[in-house]
């Protein structure tokens, strides 16, 4: 299994980016995925999940901003970040069964 994560950068205070994560080896269709991040001297944190049915949840602080999809076509999966803060600064990783990409660095600058 591999996820390639990309899509990070460097974006002002309210700035939007999306984030992409390609999967190759697994049943993409059929996984569960997620987005975690960790942010400089934090822990690592789930952040959004997607269901094979396309349910969905969302850590509390993102709520409302962010938004997690899934092309399966595509055997992709994406992260939509609107109105970012300086707060969701962090390296973002896409997960699924305890397997992990690369991470992609996002950094919003205040």
């Amino acid at each position: 299994v591999q996820l390639q994560a990309s899509g990070g950068g460097l974006v002002q205070t309210g700035g939007s980016l999306r984030l992409s994560c390609k999967a190759s080896g697994l049943n993409f269709a059929i996984a569960t995925m997620n987005w975690h991040r960790q942010g400089p001297g934090k822990q690592r944190e789930l952040v959004a999940s997607i269901a094979s049915s396309g349910s969905t949840n969302y850590q509390d602080s993102v709520k409302g901003r962010f938004t997690i999809s899934r092309d399966n076509a595509r055997r992709t999966l994406y992260l939509q970040m609107n109105s970012l803060k300086p707060e969701d600064t962090a390296v973002y990783y896409c997960e699924t069964r305890d397997t992990w990409g690369w991470g992609t660095l996002v950094t919003v600058s205040s």
